[in-house]
């Protein structure tokens, strides 16, 4: 007489792997929190730094890589050469330049009343007609100056010295007092990102200038060079400016600020995906410990099925199925919950929500494998369990 084989049916599985689930609902959610967290950390961190960093990518292709500014070695507006200009304008892949020059000892005020000394950091600065082009800047208000006004008591404010200054709105009698006499307010501009010193300078014409100190020495300069010879034409700069001394002139990229912006992001969000990745570590422990738990309360339930017929095979796969079941769904609410919070940050920060599709699937694979190993131990002791013992005990 042949002994029947048992077996287990694909439709009978999942009821019988979600009996523990359905039964301890409150156990079973506080199970799933610890996943849920660690794969909404890890989803929300890839998710808002990918966001924040298009943006900031963005931004980079916006104002370009291809402006570099020339200045003294130490930062400071200190005179350079009267003939740097020219010879920037002369070298190799050099395709737009202007110069600039702060004027020392000049401060703009919002009237003639104000002391000397509270000039809120405001600067003058000595500006060509070609340094919106240059910087491709814009203005928020008025008329950048003009080869006609560059001579006349005449100033363009940048974004944060209008600010400072308390001028919002022009008008014909918009005045400030500047160098001892009123300036003519022609226009305000909007921020200039990749040149900060811009924004808190009151700009004049070189015509005018001349009457308050300017002897025609630059002290600072920007340029436009042509994108695919950048290093390049950067390399050539400081000899082009000082012959003499290049080591004493420094060429800088304003736009490599913003790109380190982006290795800072690197290395955030690596700390925090090992810190979502500790909280899976935590949720999966959990996720053993209840499982556990579950087959020492489930003794009679085990040893009643093994009675009936059901191999060792088929109670682990039981157990193992519902730790597998328990650690998805802590993935799938963990997904959305990051999911929403990604979305939440960046228009909350006007960005382009992204939440890359292989975040989510690392996150669910994650949780997948934090379930199947931590329900790996109970599943071997639930089909260990033998007949009768099962049955004794309880």
């Amino acid at each position: 007489m042949t002994t029947p084989v048992s077996r287990l049916r694909a439709g009978d599985l999942v009821p019988l792997a979600t009996v523990g689930l359905r039964s301890r609902r409150t156990r079973t959610a506080l199970s799933t929190l610890g996943i849920a967290i660690g794969i909404a950390a890890i989803v929300a961190v890839l998710g808002i730094t990918r966001s924040s960093q298009s943006e900031l990518l963005d931004r980079i292709d916006r104002l370009g890589t291809n402006l570099l500014t020339v200045a003294d070695l130490g930062g400071n507006e200190e005179p350079l050469p009267p003939t740097a200009r020219t010879s920037i304008a002369r070298t190799d892949g050099v395709e737009r330049v202007t110069a600039t020059a702060q004027l020392q000892d000049t401060g703009v005020y919002r009237n003639d009343r104000i002391p000397v000394g509270q000039s809120g950091g405001l600067e003058v600065r000595v500006t060509e007609t070609t340094l919106l082009s240059t910087l491709d800047g814009h203005l928020a208000a008025g008329r950048f100056l003009t080869s006609a006004t560059s001579g006349y008591p005449v100033v363009v404010l940048g974004h944060g010295a209008a600010d400072t200054l308390g001028i919002a709105h022009l008008d014909p009698a918009t005045r400030v007092w500047l160098g001892g006499r009123w300036f003519t307010v022609a226009g305000i501009l909007q921020p200039v990102e990749l040149a900060p010193e811009i924004d808190r300078s009151a700009l004049i014409g070189t015509g005018v200038a001349g009457s308050l100190g300017y002897t025609g020495h630059p002290t600072r300069l920007y340029l436009r060079a042509a994108v695919e010879h950048v290093t390049k034409t950067a390399g050539l700069l400081a000899r082009a400016v000082n012959p003499q001394a290049p080591e004493n002139v420094a060429v800088t990229r304003p736009s490599d600020a913003l790109e380190s912006r982006l290795l800072v992001a690197d290395s955030t969000t690596s700390l925090l995906l090992g810190l979502g990745t500790v909280a899976l570590l935590v949720g999966g422990i959990g996720i053993a410990n209840v499982m556990v738990i579950s087959v020492l309360e489930r003794r009679t339930e085990i040893g009643l099925r093994r009675a009936l017929g059901a191999t060792r095979p088929h109670i682990a796969t039981q157990f193992l199925l519902e730790s597998l079941l328990l650690a998805t769904l802590g993935g799938l609410t963990g997904t959305i919950l990051g999911s929403a919070a990604t979305y939440i940050t960046a228009i909350n920060h006007h960005w382009h929500p992204l939440i890359p599709p292989a975040g989510i699937a690392a996150g669910l694979g994650a949780a997948v494998l934090i379930g199947a190993l931590a329900g790996l131990y109970p599943a071997t002791r639930a089909a260990r369990l033998a007949p009768t013992d099962a049955l004794r005990s309880a």
